[in-house]
């Protein structure tokens, strides 16, 4: 994984600085070289802050084809790449690497933004034709990695980070719609919380030219269209297929010149992935897992116990919430967003030891749960509008029953409150998916601590419609069955602009760590998408055909284990932590004052009653203030003006 930037100017010649200064500032993406090139007419820049992970050698960036005209920078790792080269070699192509890279360049010199077709991973990429004056840019299919991009004086900036924009020249100013709409429900695909700074949405790509820019997607989830419908094959058969195509997806994401270690947690999805990755490793593999102070959060034991059955190298980390405090800043700056959590921070340390130890390139269990409804509230989904109503005997009681097991959970999960209106969104689907009802629980927290002038600015807007209008609801949603509606939605809002960012690459790539996604592989998202949703869910158990199908590969704890959030212990549960003290003075402090979106004699007032609280209310406010906490940092470090 690595850092772009490209910058095209077509009125104007191009600062040799400004692209220095912003390939400069991902460093940290990619300390292993930083190289620029600017076209002779100066039109047109591309830099990369390279992490050299295949051919170590001759990998370097910007790569051009064989006449030069057309030049790429990539971010990320294209798998079964080997095959590529020789299909290329075979059609003419001379080769100036043995890198994954260079196979996107050739395959766009072939068949233009088709080529994207034929790419397999994680990845974002620029590309100069200058043939077609062009710049082609695209995003994986599921924004695991990011790219960003504003246009600012006649320029159009692109960059892995929003900091590099800033580095660039982009002025640095809070988006209040952007905002409103984050705080709302987490905001949507093309926005981000800065004014003029967008994002390529997943599987979007860009056309620019100096007449026009065009965004234009290139692949979708395309749920199949229909309810309940009866199961062709057998659990065992659905089970092998799906075994088989994650099995792949572990073993090409394991090819690397450099070690490759695991990420592992006491949940299946991380499990699984070192069980598999055990299978295809030639020797034992480093399992590296967070072990947090407080025991309810901590599930070292249960790893340990995987580690034990991998026959892994078991290697833990432990984190207490003082650390958490010492480094929350550090964690926001890099994440550019608002956190619920101090997760994401979790997720940082975790890196940060990851790389310590001499690793780059670490498999990781994200994505699970949103191809396969691991989340409480998509059980709901599945529950509540199942025309069969499938497995709900016996399960009814679930909820309270996860509750005994899982007593992190409910704080993060509640649904209830002061939820606001909804009716747009029944109106429009039919129903309310759970995890909208309880963000929406959530926003009504946060409306209570925001200014009256800024709540006045947006009175009587529905909240969501921005969000719905970019959504095909007619292609995408329409005649499908509930749980895959919800799906969607959050793979459009939750998954790339937060799973994706605070627990994926943002806090990996902050110290120069590769995160590999093997369950959002789209060859295994196109397999479990065919298949019925009721080998996602079966009554009490999420997740189904991931139990059963990495059966042989796991511990019985972790088979038998529900959903557990992957959550770090909250700062109103230790008012005297360092964590807690950093709140307060936070809170209290110029920074969020200085903001307009927040009132801070309210959020005083919460502050002042905060431990007074029952722990599960305590907990529920904790999430509003880990956002205004993380909003007051971003405010400070990156001087964001309001205006």
């Amino acid at each position: 994984m690595c850092g772009i930037v490209a910058i095209f100017s077509p009125n104007t010649p191009i600062a040799t600085e400004a692209l220095e200064k912003a390939t400069k500032s991902l460093r940290h993406r990619g300390p292993d070289g930083q190289r620029n090139w600017i076209s002779p007419d100066r039109q047109v820049g591309l830099g990369h802050a390279r992490l050299s992970i295949i051919d170590l050698t001759t990998g370097d960036q910007p790569i051009a084809n064989e006449n030069e005209r057309l030049r790429i920078v990539v971010n990320g790792e294209f798998y079964g790449y080997e095959t590529i080269q020789k299909e290329l070699e075979a059609a003419g192509h001379k080769l100036r690497t043995r890198s994954d890279s260079e196979i996107a360049l050739h395959l766009y010199e072939d068949l233009g933004a088709h080529c994207l077709h034929q790419l397999r991973g994680e990845f974002a990429i620029v590309l100069w034709d200058s043939v077609n004056r062009t710049i082609f840019a695209a995003r994986d299919r599921f924004g695991i990695k990011p790219l960003f991009y504003a246009f600012h004086s006649g320029t159009l900036y692109l960059a892995s980070e929003v900091k590099a924009l800033f580095a660039a020249g982009i002025p640095a100013r809070w988006n209040g719609e952007s905002v409103y709409h984050s705080l709302e429900f987490g905001g949507d695909q093309p926005r981000t919380l800065f004014e003029g700074v967008f994002q390529i949405p997943p599987g979007h790509y860009m056309v620019a030219t100096e007449k026009r820019v065009e965004l234009n997607q290139y692949w979708d989830f395309d749920y199949p269209k229909g309810l309940d419908a009866p199961s062709r094959r057998s659990d065992s058969e659905y089970a092998e297929e799906f075994r088989t195509a994650l099995e792949e997806a572990v073993r090409i994401r394991l090819r690397a010149d450099v070690p490759v270690g695991c990420y592992l947690s006491g949940g299946i999805d991380s499990c699984a992935i070192l069980g598999l990755a055990a299978r295809h490793h030639p020797e034992p593999i480093r399992a590296f897992t967070l072990a947090f102070d407080r025991p309810e959060y901590d599930e070292s034991a249960i790893a340990k116990e995987m580690a034990a059955k991998a026959g892994a190298e078991f290697f833990p980390i432990p984190i207490r919430q003082d650390d958490i405090a010492d480094h929350f800043a550090d964690s926001v700056l890099q994440s550019e967003a608002f956190c619920v959590n101090a997760h994401g921070v979790a997720k940082y340390l975790l890196s940060r030891a990851v790389r310590q130890a001499g690793y780059k390139v670490v498999l990781t269990g994200e994505g699970s749960d949103e191809i396969l409804g691991g989340y409480l509230h998509f059980r709901r989904d599945m529950l509540s509008h199942s025309s069969n109503r499938q497995g709900l005997t016996g399960a009814a009681a679930f909820p309270s029953r996860h509750q005994e097991l899982d007593p992190v959970s409910p704080g993060f999960a509640s649904t209830n409150g002061n939820a606001r209106a909804l009716d747009g969104i029944r109106r429009l689907l039919g129903f309310v998916p759970a995890w909208i009802e309880t963000s929406s629980t959530q926003s009504a927290r946060l409306h209570a601590v925001l200014a009256d002038d800024f709540l006045q600015s947006f009175k009587g807007r529905d909240g969501y419609r921005s969000f719905f209008n970019g959504i095909d609801v007619p292609g995408q949603l329409t005649g499908r069955h509930p749980l895959h509606q919800s799906l969607y939605l959050w793979a459009k809002t939750r998954l790339p602009n937060y799973l994706l960012t605070l627990l994926g690459d943002r806090m990996e790539m902050a110290h120069s760590i590769e995160g590999r996604v093997p369950f959002l592989d789209h060859h295994l998202v196109e397999v479990i998408r065919s298949q019925p949703v009721t080998q996602k869910i079966r009554g009490a158990t999420q997740k189904y055909v991931l139990r059963e199908s990495v059966r042989d590969v796991i511990t019985d704890t972790v088979y038998r284990r529900p959903k557990h959030a992957f959550l770090s212990p909250p700062a109103a549960l230790n008012p005297k932590g360092r964590l807690s003290v950093l709140m307060q003075d936070t809170l209290r402090g110029p920074a969020l004052a200085s903001m307009p979106f927040f009132d801070q004699r309210k959020i005083i007032g919460l502050l002042d009653n905060l431990y007074a609280m029952d722990e599960g209310l305590g907990v529920a406010n904790d999430q509003v203030l880990m956002i205004l906490m993380s909003a007051a940092v971003l405010h400070d470090r990156y001087r964001i003006s309001a205006q």
